[in-house]
């Protein structure tokens, strides 16, 4: 039985920040589900701001990265989806008001 939460998981993206807005991942409300399998593997759903988001490959890695640093995760896949497309409503009270949408 796998001991890793998807809190865990969730607080390990929340160190991953995107660089264009200066926020983290999980307050933008990029990160759609975490799902972890018995053995500790984990999936992380997410998508990006824009397709066109230049760093996307390296914001992957990022994703990547802090998972694996959760004790206990046995692998890691990211997956990149675009539906639902990411709205500025996704984003945390906090996010919204810094970014003059509330």
């Amino acid at each position: 039985m796998c001991s890793v939460t998807k809190e865990q998981i969730y607080d390990a993206i929340s160190t991953v920040i995107d660089p264009e807005v200066g926020f983290n991942l999980v307050e933008l409300g990029l990160i759609y589900d975490v799902i972890i399998d018995e053995s500790c593997n984990v999936k992380v759903v997410m998508t990006l701001s824009t397709k066109a988001c230049p760093l996307h490959q390296m914001i992957v890695q990022w994703v990547e990265e802090a998972v694996k640093r959760v004790d206990g995760v046995n692998s890691v896949e990211v997956e990149v989806v675009w539906e639902p497309e990411w709205n500025i409503s996704m984003a945390s009270d906090n996010v919204k008001k810094a970014l003059g949408a509330l």
